[in-house]
């Protein structure tokens, strides 16, 4: 994936519709060609603006899937899926996207200020130059994931974490209201961690939504409100207090935690 690969040359004014959802699925099924099962099967969702959610699963849950209907990488079915009350894609500008670092092309010729800058090309249409106000909004995002220092350098050169903080920045700088980051937390030292949740508490306290992808269970209760468990179908949704149980563990990843003195087992998963 290059960095300008994600719908910025698009925009629109069109609205939110008042009191719906952030985000909604609604039976979503999706499966890539040749699969030998739907990625996704009839999976339904409603998530709110202001939320703070948490995406988990094993690896082929469809967590990333998910993700990538609502940005619009890959084809959502139609009359399934609806951000802030219109069809997946009706406005791109209100999404914004961090993707995998091991998704983007790191070679790619931009410097750190050019990527952040990318975050503003819904709003300009790639045909206008960036005005002074997209000047001082990508200058604070920098600021914001302490990267000024970095602007003029090759995003090539950046260090992992310093890499998904500019991909943080474009972020800020798009000023979506409905931010997806998948799996943003791998291989990252733990400064740069809080640093993360630190700025996605900020978005969530503005109204903004955030849903995360992560396999991390341990910050679940510590950065997250709700939970949505996902297997290819929702296993479990709701408080983190609630749905974090041995259960649920058993049901989406295929094994039980024990006590002791029980012995670790398998759990038969329903196809």
């Amino acid at each position: 994936m290059l960095f300008d690969v994600f719908n910025y040359g698009k925009s629109c004014t069109v609205p939110p519709v008042p009191g719906q959802a952030a985000l909604e699925a609604e039976h979503l099924t999706f499966g890539y060609p040749g699969a030998a099962r739907p990625a996704l099967d009839d999976v339904s969702l409603r998530i709110m603006p202001g939320e703070k959610v948490a995406l988990v699963g094993p690896n082929g849950a469809g967590k990333s899937t998910l993700v990538k209907l609502i940005v619009g990488l890959e084809d959502a079915p139609r009359d399934t899926l609806w951000v802030y009350g219109n069809p997946v894609g009706a406005c791109f500008h209100r999404v914004s996207y961090v993707p995998q670092r091991s998704d983007v092309d790191w070679r790619f010729p931009v410097t750190v200020q050019q990527a952040v800058m990318m975050g503003r090309y819904t709003h300009l249409g790639w045909l206008k130059r960036p005005r002074s106000i997209d000047r001082d909004i990508v200058e604070h995002a920098l600021e914001t994931m302490n990267l000024t220092h970095h602007a003029d350098k090759q995003v090539g050169e950046l260090s992992g974490g310093q890499q998904q903080r500019v991909m943080l920045a474009r972020t800020l700088a798009q000023d979506g209201d409905l931010i997806l980051l998948d799996e943003p937390l791998n291989n990252l030292d733990v400064p740069t961690q809080e640093m993360i949740f630190h700025v996605l508490e900020a978005l969530s306290s503005q109204g903004r939504t955030v849903i995360v992808t992560t396999h991390d269970l341990g910050i679940l209760p510590i950065h997250f409100s709700r939970a949505i468990f996902l297997d290819g179908r929702v296993v479990a949704d709701g408080p983190v207090s609630e749905v974090l149980t041995a259960e649920t563990l058993a049901r989406a990843y295929g094994v039980r935690l024990c006590t002791d003195e029980e012995e670790t087992e398998h759990v038969h998963l329903a196809p």
